[in-house]
């Protein structure tokens, strides 16, 4: 094994869910780096966002977000992925050592997605009209006038060592 070969630390029953933890991220930095060295425009704005591997390593599962990708673009970027396939499995073979190279497969992020469709959904609720959230001056408070609901006077409230005290409070 040579003195370039990235390493796993640890290991252990005890310690499967950790090392498989620190798999993922190795796995995800090679495979980010790499991409960072094929020129191919269409890859620029994509970013690698995790991995998940299984346990006996039968595959790993590349996550990824392009930036402002549809899921038409996502798709292509999908096939461009297998382009590049082989490329990204040879620099984890030569940069781990790993027994034997998981095959790679390639996914869109859908949680980023679904949340910034939460985001939109969200700020297209706030910007409607007669929304609570957008004209907050038409909420009644208590306390308000014609609310019905009457605050008393500060100067006729006795607070306890009032009597006899000789301190006059001023309007009283």
């Amino acid at each position: 094994m040579s003195s370039r070969r990235r390493q796993i630390q640890g290991g252990g029953r005890d310690q499967g869910s950790q090392r498989s933890s620190r798999l993922n991220e190795l796995l995800r930095e090679i495979i980010a780096e790499e991409l960072s060295r094929i020129d191919d425009e269409r890859l620029e704005w994509v970013s690698v966002t995790h991995v998940k591997t299984d346990r006996s390593l039968d595959r790993a599962v590349v996550i990824f977000t392009a930036a402002l990708g549809s899921e038409e673009e996502e798709a292509a970027l999908i096939e461009v992925f297998e382009q590049h396939r082989k490329r990204l499995q040879g620099a984890i073979g030569r940069q781990t050592s790993l027994r034997r190279t998981p095959p790679l497969s390639f996914e869109p992020d859908v949680h980023l997605r679904n949340a910034s469709r939460i985001e939109e959904l969200l700020a297209a609720q706030r910007s409607r009209p007669g929304n609570a959230d957008s004209d907050e001056s038409d909420v009644d408070l208590p306390g308000d006038e014609g609310s019905g609901a009457e605050v008393s006077d500060e100067s006729d409230v006795d607070l306890p060592g009032d009597e006899g005290s000789g301190a006059e409070v001023p309007g009283a």
